[in-house]
């Protein structure tokens, strides 16, 4: 009877390394699979960063046009070249630019005098609706009426808003497409100052 159990016990020790030798393994694939998804995760980014990285390098001009703004006064991106300008592609009826624009007309008045000039492009149809907003929101900075033409110009741009930030040197360094993180803008405009 004491050699059956101490067979018995023998067998349990037995059995603790083999479940042993499985959490091991367990734990060592665990960490592997861990690794390899971190690894992954990290090519990712570094493939986000080197293409954001490739367009940083670049930064093509800003594509030229002339328009007239609803003040009546010629509108040219080329005439605020030496200032820090956020343009804006937006529509009335469009719900994040109507969220945005307020914020667009805080950041006009915080770095103004650093050189900050936004522009805003409406992508409206007709002017009357553009105005009565342009009013409503006392908006303190240049708005025209674009067209498919200029959009196309600038990269095409299929849904709004979408806004552009272009440094003092003309070069486009930011392409925002829906609504964006002003905080953002905010940190990419400080850093062309």
């Amino acid at each position: 009877m004491t050699g059956a159990i101490l067979s018995q016990k023998g067998n349990e020790g037995q059995g603790n390394q083999t479940e042993g030798s499985v959490k091991t393994k367990v734990l060592v694939l665990v960490s592997l699979l861990t690794l390899g998804a971190y690894l992954v995760a990290r090519h990712r980014r570094g493939a986000a960063e080197r293409n954001r990285g490739a367009f940083a390098v670049t930064h093509p001009f800003a594509p030229e046009f002339s328009l007239t703004d609803l003040s009546g006064q010629k509108l040219a991106v080329t005439s605020y070249r030496g200032k820090v300008v956020v343009l804006d592609f937006w529509a009335t009826w469009c719900a994040p630019c109507r969220a945005e624009i307020p914020r667009f007309v805080d950041l006009q008045n915080k770095y103004r005098g650093q050189g900050l000039q936004i522009i805003g492009i409406s992508l409206d149809d007709n002017p009357k609706p553009v105005r009565a907003f342009y009013k409503q929101f006392k908006i303190n900075y240049p708005v025209a009426i674009g067209d498919a033409n200029l959009a196309e110009r600038y990269g095409g741009v299929l849904g709004l808003p979408v806004n552009f930030v272009i440094g003092r040197d003309g070069r486009i360094y930011a392409k925002h497409l829906g609504e964006v993180d002003l905080f953002l803008v905010e940190r990419e405009i400080q850093s062309l100052f």
